[in-house]
């Protein structure tokens, strides 16, 4: 039995899967599709295939099943890797769908398939290039007016552990191992190190 498989990724910790599971959500209740499994995982493009679970994904699909993302630039970084891995998809059998550039491809490989992944792969490439390039000429362009940029030497920022300076002291300072500590505060060792080490912490 042929089945819909989702792919969601997100480069950083600050994107939102969510708003890729409901854009493939809205467009699958939209044309009756069933999705049976869900690929979701934080990788930047710049990881290997396997980092990014493709090979499991591409090991998933058989001919006649479905692959939906929520756009192009989910599958790869480059148009060369979406191209190939597209191509690859369609010598499979396997439907592909990307919902923002509203392209479905059928599971048949012909010039029309091959020069419609091309264009979106590239507008794609082109926005994310444009982008950088908009944001590197912000930042010199702070930069020449002499604004500092990033947070404040010196500066604490913000911590779960704001509030719990008193606890962490008493219980280290009873012998507790900060990696101990880490556990029972429910957060990584390093996390706690930098708060200790932000807050100047007696201990």
């Amino acid at each position: 039995m042929s089945k819909a498989i989702a792919y969601l990724r997100v480069s950083t910790t600050g994107q939102d899967v969510d708003n890729q599971e409901h854009a493939i959500l809205k467009y699958a209740d939209s044309k009756g599709i069933k999705i049976n499994q869900w690929f979701k995982l934080e990788a930047s493009s710049r990881k290997s295939a396997k980092e990014r679970r493709i090979d499991e994904l591409m090991a998933a699909l058989k001919k006649g099943d479905t692959l939906v993302v929520s756009e192009l630039s989910r599958l790869g970084r480059s148009l060369s890797q979406v191209v190939l891995l597209v191509d690859e998809l369609l010598e499979k059998g396997v439907t592909f769908i990307a919902v923002k550039q509203g392209m479905k491809l059928n599971g048949a490989k012909d010039m029309a398939a091959k020069v419609q992944i091309a264009m979106f792969g590239l507008l794609a490439e082109l926005e994310r290039d444009l982008i950088s390039e908009r944001t590197k000429m912000g930042l010199d362009a702070a930069r020449a007016k002499g604004k500092t940029l990033g947070r404040p030497k010196g500066s604490k920022g913000q911590s779960k552990l704001d509030g719990k300076e008193g606890e962490i002291n008493d219980l280290l300072s009873k012998g507790m191992s900060r990696r101990a500590l880490a556990r029972y505060l429910k957060v990584a060792p390093t996390t706690l190190l930098n708060f200790i080490q932000s807050r100047d912490l007696s201990v």
